[in-house]
């Protein structure tokens, strides 16, 4: 069974990163969450990103705010598809100064980035990187999209 990881700069992204959680757990995907900081405990940042594809992570999702580094120097470390979600957090600019140190990676280190505190939008896309080569996972993905069409096709038609 594949594994998805959460991990966080800080406790305070865990509301954030909850959202993730939570559509992963709806997903029955199995998650793995923890706090790994790339500024005050690199060491924990090196043997998580070097090590996390011999653990069955499959892959990886990467919360920050500020400066943001974690995303980008996990995935310069993993093999894996890290998923970077910006935290808009108290030392930050607005959330601009997160998106754009996990938007602007150099080439030969991607890092996909979903918006400003969208950890829900970065569980799906790790779901829909699962799915693409579990069919389980992919057919609970297209159920919950067709749940999705069904709740706008609802309220479409609350209004006529």
């Amino acid at each position: 069974m594949s594994k998805v990881a959460i991990i966080m700069g800080s406790i305070s992204d865990m509301p954030v990163m909850q959202d993730a959680i939570d559509i992963l757990k709806q997903f029955n995907i199995e998650t793995e969450v923890d706090i790994v900081s790339a500024h005050r405990t690199p060491e924990k940042l090196f043997d998580f990103s070097k090590n996390a594809h011999t653990r069955g992570i499959s892959v990886i999702i990467a919360g920050a705010g500020g400066a943001a580094h974690l995303p980008g120097m996990v995935a310069s470390m993993s093999p894996l598809p890290v998923i970077g979600v910006p935290v808009k957090s108290s030392n930050s600019i607005d959330g601009w100064d997160s998106v754009l140190s996990i938007l602007q990676m150099p080439g030969g280190v991607p890092v996909a980035t979903v918006a400003l505190n969208g950890a829900k939008n970065a569980g799906i896309l790790a779901a829909q990187i699962i799915g693409s080569h579990d069919k389980k996972v992919l057919e609970t993905i297209i159920s919950y999209k067709e749940e999705l069409k069904a709740a706008v096709n609802k309220a479409a038609e609350s209004l006529k």
